[in-house]
């Protein structure tokens, strides 16, 4: 991969975290409070939804970070190393724990009577794309393994 598309990737990743940790403390809070001036039978959800909504973000945050540093190793071409391998763990672990996230919001929300057809169809939306994403990174993960294999015997070859 060239120098070029690394270092725009990891400038969007970066304006990305930013733009998140702007979300955590500004858009999230704001977003509960006006949830609970709507529906105040809700309002013990205020506090837990703020805390699930902040976890969420935060996960996607370290995902994003385990990205920025797969490609450091891609620019150091080390990404066939073991140590890619943690940091692909993490992100598949991440995106299980967000997922997890969104089907404790969406059973939340569901007894509490929250959960107006928008909503369901928002959480079942994450649900099936955390899903998917979890499965897509098995595969790359299987890829990543197989290249790494096959690096590895072309040195002994060579």
């Amino acid at each position: 991969m060239n120098r070029t598309t690394i270092a725009s990737l990891k400038t969007l990743i970066f304006v990305l975290i930013a733009l998140l940790v702007v979300c955590q403390v500004f858009v999230v809070p704001a977003v509960a409070q006006q949830m609970v001036e709507r529906s105040p039978h809700l309002g013990y959800l205020h506090v837990p939804g703020i805390l699930v909504a902040v976890g969420f973000l935060l996960c996607v945050q370290v995902a994003l970070v385990c990205v920025w540093r797969l490609l450091s190793m891609v620019r150091a071409s080390i990404i066939f190393s073991d140590d890619a391998f943690t940091y692909v763990d993490i992100i598949l672990g991440i995106v299980a724990l967000a997922t997890l996230l969104i089907v404790g919001s969406f059973i939340t929300l569901a007894v509490a009577g929250g959960a107006s057809p928008s909503v369901v169809i928002l959480c079942l939306l994450g649900i099936v794309i955390g899903a998917g994403h979890a499965l897509l990174i098995i595969v790359m993960r299987g890829l990543l393994r197989k290249a790494s294999q096959l690096e590895q015997d072309l040195a002994e070859v060579v």
